[in-house]
């Protein structure tokens, strides 16, 4: 027996056909990227305003689009325990007084996390998306 013997034809083609069906069947060719959430926006801050070294508070954010798993962002930080969600126009978050011990404007936005694929190897999906900023103020 040859080292190299020639494969007979019908062995030759069930060959490359397994071939160009594994390759075929690549993972990457089924998935979809997420698409882009839901925009929250902020219309109002109430109150939209503190002074430096007061009491905590609880600040109340109205806008549109708030998902039910929104976050408040105080100046960048995601106020995940502390936000709660009343509807989808309304947001709570608990403001800490150590968040408003100097003075100066502090950002506020909203963010509506994004959501994971259901689809075929968990395609699909969306992004999260964030609110343009609002500013809350520190006399």
């Amino acid at each position: 027996m040859k080292p190299f013997q020639t494969l007979n034809p019908v062995k030759t083609t069930l060959l490359v056909a397994l071939i160009a069906l594994t390759a075929a069947c690549g993972y990457s060719s089924k998935t979809t990227p997420p698409v882009a959430g839901t925009m929250p926006t902020i219309a109002q801050l109430a109150p939209n305003s503190a002074t430096s070294g007061g009491a905590a508070f609880v600040l109340t954010v109205n806008g549109t689009n708030f998902g039910t798993k929104a976050v408040v962002n105080w100046n960048g930080v995601a106020q995940t325990a502390n936000t709660a969600y009343v509807t989808g126009s309304q947001l709570t978050v608990a403001v800490p007084a150590s968040a408003i011990t100097a003075s100066g404007a502090i950002s506020v936005t909203v963010t509506n996390p994004g959501t994971t694929g259901t689809g075929l190897y968990g395609s699909g999906g969306t992004l999260p998306e964030t609110s343009s900023a609002m500013t809350f103020i520190v006399n």
